[in-house]
């Protein structure tokens, strides 16, 4: 077999992941919208359909990782191909938990539409899961145009994420304190932010596998992170709902 027809065969075979990653990519956005809306607007048929769409999205994780374990048994990459197909499979485990936590906000959308909603809560939480969204559909782009310049942009807004969950946090905090029967609704609604704050964490990392593959260096500055509560509501930020991933 020609070298040609190794390296066409071995291009044929980056591009399938790659797509790959693209689909999983687009669903895992579709699944951070249709989350986010389902718990505005109290939909528990579209929250089923977000937690029903999370078995895709893994079955096609573990696909990325066979034909890049495949990738890497048969071809033997060079150090560059290497790094790619390296970037694919972390890019792969990035969206999988992305995924899990749009899937949890939906199951937790389905307890609290038995309850009474807080004011305002449910669209500020849309407001920042749009913004993740934005955030993972431009370190796509970033990624497929091999663009560090968009993808530094992303890991910056990351920090706008952590202010909308601080502003969040403690917006509930007033809330239980006000009248306690607030607080089971609240504790829900805080595992939702702190899980959409840990979506735009996972997005930040995607964009800096971009930086990585592009330049083949980390990004240069530590990522601040702007979360500043910690745990302090009293119970781990996320403490599962039975049945959570």
């Amino acid at each position: 077999m020609s070298d040609q027809h190794i390296a066409s065969a071995y291009d044929r075979d980056l591009e399938g992941v790659q797509a790959r990653i693209m689909k999983m990519g687009g669903l895992v956005e579709q699944a951070i919208l249709e989350a986010s809306q389902a718990l505005e607007d109290r939909d528990e048929e579209l929250a089923e359909k977000v937690r029903a769409g999370d078995r895709v999205i893994d079955d096609l994780e573990e696909l990325i990782q066979e034909e890049a374990a495949r990738i890497i048994a048969l071809r033997q990459p060079a150090a560059g191909d290497l790094r790619i197909v390296l970037s694919i499979l972390k890019i792969a485990g990035n969206l999988e938990r992305i995924g899990d936590y749009a899937k949890n906000m939906a199951k937790r959308t389905s307890v609290l539409v038995q309850m009474q909603p807080i004011a305002g809560a449910h669209t500020a939480l849309r407001r920042m899961a749009r913004e993740v969204e934005a955030m993972l559909r431009d370190a796509l782009d970033a990624y497929i145009q091999r663009d560090p310049v968009l993808a530094q942009d992303v890991i910056n807004r990351d920090r706008d994420v952590d202010q909308m969950y601080n502003a969040l946090f403690r917006e509930f905090l007033t809330f239980m304190m006000e009248d306690p029967r607030n607080i089971t609704a609240c504790m829900h609604l805080h595992f939702i932010a702190k899980n959409t704050e840990r979506m735009g964490d996972h997005v930040t990392s995607i964009a800096e596998q971009v930086v990585y593959l592009v330049t083949g260096s980390a990004p240069e500055e530590t990522r601040q992170k702007g979360d500043k509560t910690s745990t302090d509501i009293g119970v781990a930020p996320d403490a599962p709902l039975r049945g959570d991933a």
